[in-house]
């Protein structure tokens, strides 16, 4: 436990040190401290203010948490405070604050030296350091206030608060601004109503704190007509009663007030700020297909749903029906966008009558999952993003984990034919390729050079071989004519048992390639050929494989390669 105490020096420098005597304080809290008040007292101070505003503190690192929090809300009432990356120096308190202060400085060393002017340099001290660790986050004002603690972002700030009024049904909700002063002890903004305003900021004196304040709100006001009319009209400083229509209009113009700088604040129990909407949900995949690979048919099963739960069929057509704007059902406040909406659906009903007459291909499903539309179909394009939600069905669910976690799989072992160890990350590896196998699905190995991506697939080719003993293909490897004998020899040495024959002018005399043909490698396991001589052996393009290897497989990412 750290035990540190704040010390004034004669020449107003307010330090820390460790004593003994001090109340002890948490490890990591007093390193913090420690390390602000090194780089000077406007630093601690500052840190005091700024991150330990919801911490438990000694009576005195108190008192000088309050000086950097009234400089921290001094600053966040600057008009000029906003997304910039600079901002003017903060006003000194006027009005006997800081003598106040001064004369109530709890017992501690160096108390005797305290004095209004030690405040304010001290005040000053806190503004520097703002200024300078402002250039160092490289963050705008507010950014940077925010990464401090979350809630000084929204001190000095006008609120726009809406509420549900279900007691009242002609005005269903009820809107009130409101402004944050200070951070209460908890560190939670305390809201007034905006009216109070014009009462705490009364005066000339005080005029340009309160246009300060209100300048979010007239910079809103040239972009939403409706507010203009309220502020014209003085209706933005007392509470009103709202119909579901101005509500709408109020949530469509959230972007227009947030950018403007005022803080938006929905009733609690919307999520994200926003009222709850249908959405058009598909399941793919929720049964095993009768045959796997890319022309598996996986099943496809539509709902709509609010929440996570089932609409009716009745409930639905009161949806459509509904004009746009906010409608009550089951006791929730939901979106309606008729147009958005009914095209969402006729997309996915597009979908659920191709599935039932030709099925869904794991492709096309895929696709789908990744918020694309059905390739080649133009009543399948991709859906509003807000109104529907494409989920995994169980067997579909499991299959896309266990190709992200190869780990969970069974574990699969080339056994004794495999000369050599594969470690951890390899033997994921080959369980991962092995699972794709099975779907009938390709895949791409990109391990970095060295890692062993070679023995990686002659593990997967002796798992294979001892597999289909009973039903013997051979598997064709097609590599730049630089590497075949590299796998000649990575074979002889870890694969010893895999049956290989290299077609090849290098390996082989071009009389004997010529009389080669597909029948004559039934008992041969693997069939070894370059790119180039690919094109110009036919036989081994119209042979039907176990499956092909294709290494530095760059050399086909392009559609219109040989």
């Amino acid at each position: 436990m750290m035990t540190l105490e704040p010390v004034l020096t004669p020449h107003g420098l307010l330090t820390l040190r460790q004593t003994a005597q001090a109340p002890a304080s948490e490890p990591e809290q007093g390193s913090r401290l420690e390390k602000a008040f090194l780089r000077g007292s406007g630093h601690g101070l500052l840190w005091l203010g700024a991150d330990e505003v919801a911490t438990i503190l000694p009576p005195v690192l108190s008192y000088w948490r309050e000086l950097g929090m009234r400089y921290m809300t001094a600053l966040c009432a600057l008009h000029s405070v906003g997304d910039g990356r600079t901002k003017p120096p903060v006003p000194i308190p006027a009005d006997g604050e800081l003598d106040t202060m001064a004369a109530a400085v709890p017992p501690m060393t160096g108390a005797e030296y305290l004095t209004t002017s030690v405040l304010v340099n001290l005040w000053r001290g806190m503004d520097a350091a703002f200024d300078a660790e402002l250039v160092q986050a490289k963050l705008s004002v507010q950014e940077f206030l925010k990464s401090r603690h979350p809630a000084w972002n929204l001190v000095g700030r006008v609120h726009f608060n809406l509420a549900e009024n279900r007691k009242d049904e002609e005005a269903p909700f009820a809107f009130l601004a409101t402004y944050t002063t200070r951070l209460s002890a908890e560190a939670k903004a305390q809201h007034l109503p905006l009216g109070k305003a014009l009462q705490e900021y009364s005066g000339a004196r005080n005029r340009q704190r309160l246009l300060s304040l209100l300048m979010p709100v007239q910079r809103a006001a040239e972009s939403c007509p409706w507010l203009k009319t309220m502020v014209n009209a003085g209706d933005i400083f007392h509470p009103l009663r709202w119909s579901p229509q101005q509500a709408l209009q109020f949530l469509r113009d959230v972007p227009a007030l947030e950018s403007a700088g005022v803080v938006v604040r929905m009733p609690a129990s919307w999520r994200m700020n926003h009222p709850a909407r249908p959405q058009v949900k598909a399941t793919v995949g929720g049964n095993a297909p009768s045959q796997l690979g890319m022309d598996a048919l996986l099943d496809f099963r539509m709902v709509v749903t609010l929440e996570g739960e089932s609409l009716s069929k009745a409930e639905i057509k009161r949806l459509l029906a509904h004009s746009d704007g906010l409608a009550l059902i089951r006791g929730k406040w939901v979106e309606v966008d008729h147009e958005r909406l009914n095209r969402t659906l006729e997309q996915f009903e597009a979908v659920e009558r191709r599935a039932a007459a030709d099925g869904l291909s794991f492709g096309e499903a895929m696709r789908m999952l990744a918020g694309a539309g059905i390739a080649g179909d133009k009543t399948a394009a991709p859906a509003d993003i807000d109104w529907s939600q494409t989920v995994a069905g169980p067997w579909l669910a499991e299959t896309l984990a266990t190709l992200r976690h190869p780990d969970w799989l069974l574990r699969v072992d080339p056994g004794q034919y495999f000369q050599g160890t594969l470690r951890p990350y390899q033997q994921s590896g080959v369980q991962w390729l092995y699972l794709l196998t099975q779907l009938k699905l390709g895949a791409c190995l990109a391990d970095d050079m060295g890692l062993g991506k070679t023995i990686q697939v002659l593990s997967l080719l002796l798992v294979i071989k001892n597999e289909d003993r009973g039903n013997r293909k051979p598997c064709l490897l097609v590599a730049p004519a630089s590497l075949l004998a590299n796998w000649a020899a990575e074979i002889a040495r870890f694969a010893p048992s895999l049956k290989t024959v290299v077609v090849h002018p290098s390996a082989a005399p071009s009389e004997k390639l010529n009389t080669y043909s597909a029948d004559k490698f039934a008992d041969v396991d693997l069939v070894i050929t370059s790119y180039g001589f690919l094109t110009r052996m036919p036989w081994l393009e119209t042979t039907s494989w176990r499956f092909v290897v294709l290494d530095e497989a760059q050399a086909i990412k392009n559609p219109a390669a040989k």
